[in-house]
């Protein structure tokens, strides 16, 4: 993982995990299952034993911006200590299990180990910091600024070239940088051709640095 997606996640070490998750119940949920939506009641943190989920906002018609994605080791849900319903959705990207954890046992939780509490001000510092920079590129950069960023956001170091390990469709780059899936289609094509990357089942390798502007 290369800088700057660390500075965007937070793990949970594996005594973390094991003493957090015995906190709730162990679920398990098939591919394609949203696990929480905009707007529901806010009454659970969710920790990732196993799998992958995308958290994402959409509107009446649909349309979805893919806010992030997760996987084991993290977790989602941890606004629930204010009490406000849910601000985005959550679904699997894979067959995944989760610890449930309800929200008094959380709080309890947090009360009797101050050093987890340090670890959420944390993950919340960086999310805050994530989000602002998003908001920064769609305002700033046009449709490729925010393409190339993503892709070296996503790529980690393998042989002296980025790789991305995610099987990402034209639709998922779409969904995370707010434009068509057309757009995308044609930049990918062009960052192709010029062998800044390669394709190969879905998974991208970045040969050698995209240029800043196209």
């Amino acid at each position: 993982m290369n800088d700057r997606n660390a500075a965007v996640l937070t793990y949970l070490n594996e005594d973390e995990l094991r003493t957090l998750s015995a906190q709730g119940v162990v679920k398990n949920f098939p591919r394609n299952t949203v696990i929480v939506s905009e707007g529901d009641e806010t009454d659970s943190l969710y920790i990732i034993i196993a799998g992958r989920v995308k958290v994402f906002v959409s509107d009446e018609e649909g349309k979805e911006i893919v806010l992030g994605t997760q996987g084991p080791g993290e977790y989602f849900g941890e606004m629930v200590l204010d009490g406000r319903p849910r601000s985005a959705s959550v679904m699997t990207l894979e067959p995944s299990r989760f610890a449930v954890i309800p929200k008094n046992k959380f709080r309890d939780f947090l009360l009797s180990h101050p050093g987890f509490s340090l670890h959420l001000i944390e993950k919340l510092i960086r999310r805050t910091r994530a989000l602002t920079e998003s908001v920064k590129s769609l305002a700033l950069m046009d449709v490729y600024g925010r393409v190339a960023r993503l892709l070296l956001e996503l790529g980690h170091d393998e042989g002296g070239r980025l790789v991305i390990d995610e099987k990402l469709t034209q639709q998922d780059i779409a969904s995370r940088v707010g434009a068509s899936r057309e757009m995308i289609s044609r930049i990918l094509k062009d960052l192709s051709t010029g062998g800044y990357i390669t394709i190969e089942h879905k998974r991208i390798t970045i040969n050698k640095t995209p240029p800043r502007r196209w």
